[in-house]
């Protein structure tokens, strides 16, 4: 059996607490996680369980109150100062909100090309890399169109793209078809699963939907903001990632 593939983003012992005495909210308690290259990552749990929260920290995008993040090249994700963390966030992860997060007034093509902008790409390595990210998720032909002339399902593959023109290492995609009907979600999940494993990216989403948790190559199930043991899976999982029962 080969040995198991290094981490790109590890969580651990993480806690995020949300305002003070009476207030006070445990968002996420005592978690540790690996994201893995070339594997898919599910989050699942009800609402309010910690999903998006964890999917902040491990995103660079909120930092632990205890607890680290670490990178696979060694740096402490969560100890970086601002403006590093902040080049980390553009050049190692893409992210993909369920709202698509879209600029209304700019074309699919100059959605996708935002993120190179930020990284000062040439103009002529822009235009290939945001062809190429639309090519790959199949709107190549729907590049000048604007987000409120696309349905749903390719606003989506738009995000996508666009979390993947930097040519990430790691995705995080927080509940990606929560807002889609469930033919055009099996396609956004048959996209993000063939991706990953195309890529070798490490891919971390969060969703509720059973046929992506099904397809997930690794799993963590919250509760109250803790890592429990999925339903039927008889495996104590308490602080750890799981793999879902076959």
């Amino acid at each position: 059996m080969s040995e198991p593939s290094r981490y790109l983003v590890r969580g651990e012992g993480l806690h995020r607490v949300f305002g003070r005495g009476a207030a006070e909210v445990h968002a996420v308690t005592d978690v540790t996680v690996e994201v893995h290259p070339g594997e898919l990552t599910v989050v699942r749990g009800p609402s309010g369980s910690g999903k998006t929260t964890l999917l902040n920290l491990l995103g660079g995008l909120d930092r632990p109150t205890a607890g680290r993040v670490l990178l696979g090249d060694g740096r402490v994700l969560s100890e970086l100062k601002e403006q590093e963390a902040s080049r980390v966030r553009r050049e190692l992860v893409g992210y993909v909100f369920q709202s698509f997060g879209l600029v209304p007034v700019l074309s699919a093509a100059e959605n996708v090309e935002v993120p190179l902008r930020l990284l000062g790409t040439p103009v002529a390595e822009r235009n290939d890399r945001v062809h190429a990210a639309l090519e790959q998720v199949g709107l190549a032909k729907h590049d000048r169109q604007r987000p409120y002339e696309l349905s749903g399902g390719q606003q989506q593959r738009v995000g996508i793209a666009r979390a993947l023109v930097t040519e990430p290492q790691v995705l995080i995609a927080d509940e990606p078809t929560g807002q889609l009907d469930s033919d055009t979600a099996a396609t956004i999940m048959d996209l993000l699963v063939e991706l990953t494993h195309q890529r070798g990216i490490a891919a971390l989403v969060s969703t509720h939907d059973p046929i992506l948790i099904e397809r997930a190559d690794r799993m963590v199930a919250l509760h109250d903001g803790r890592v429990v043991a999925p339903t039927g899976s008889g495996r104590p999982t308490t602080g750890a990632v799981t793999t879902p029962a076959g």
